[in-house]
């Protein structure tokens, strides 16, 4: 974590495509961290359901088709944003995974930044327990 951000990056032994299915594709996504309609459509607006956290408004702000997507997260609550890029390696894939925009003035920001930097890599480590058992 740097001030507002959570950045992390984690090597997948699957290929680019694979990775970004697990992220981009609404049952796959559901598997490793929630429930959501994402699309990687930029305006394409969308709904994570985050159990006791309630349901976070989002929308696609970039999209990279098969390389990287960034959303706005928790509209309205957070204003946050999400990057995932991806990278193909001899072997496998490089995901570097940024969550920023975390206003740290307020203790909702101070919170969600210091419960999200500790939820956020055991979440991404899910994704290669998803993609082995679709593979």
């Amino acid at each position: 974590m740097t001030k507002n951000a959570i950045r992390l990056e984690r090597t997948f032994p699957h290929p680019k495509e694979a990775v970004w299915a697990a992220l981009t594709t609404p049952n796959l996504l559901a598997r490793w961290w929630a429930p959501g309609d994402i699309a990687p459509e930029v305006g394409h607006r969308f709904t994570m359901d985050m159990g006791g956290w309630g349901q976070q408004q989002c929308e696609v702000l970039t999209v990279d088709p098969d390389t990287s997507i960034s959303f706005a997260f928790a509209q309205g609550v957070l204003d946050t944003t999400i990057t995932w890029t991806l990278r193909s390696t001899e072997n496998g894939t490089v995901l570097h995974f940024e969550h920023a925009g975390f206003n740290l003035d307020t203790p909702m920001g101070q919170q969600a930044l210091h419960g999200m930097g500790n939820g956020w890599p055991g979440l991404l480590a899910r994704i290669d327990q998803v993609l082995i058992s679709v593979s």
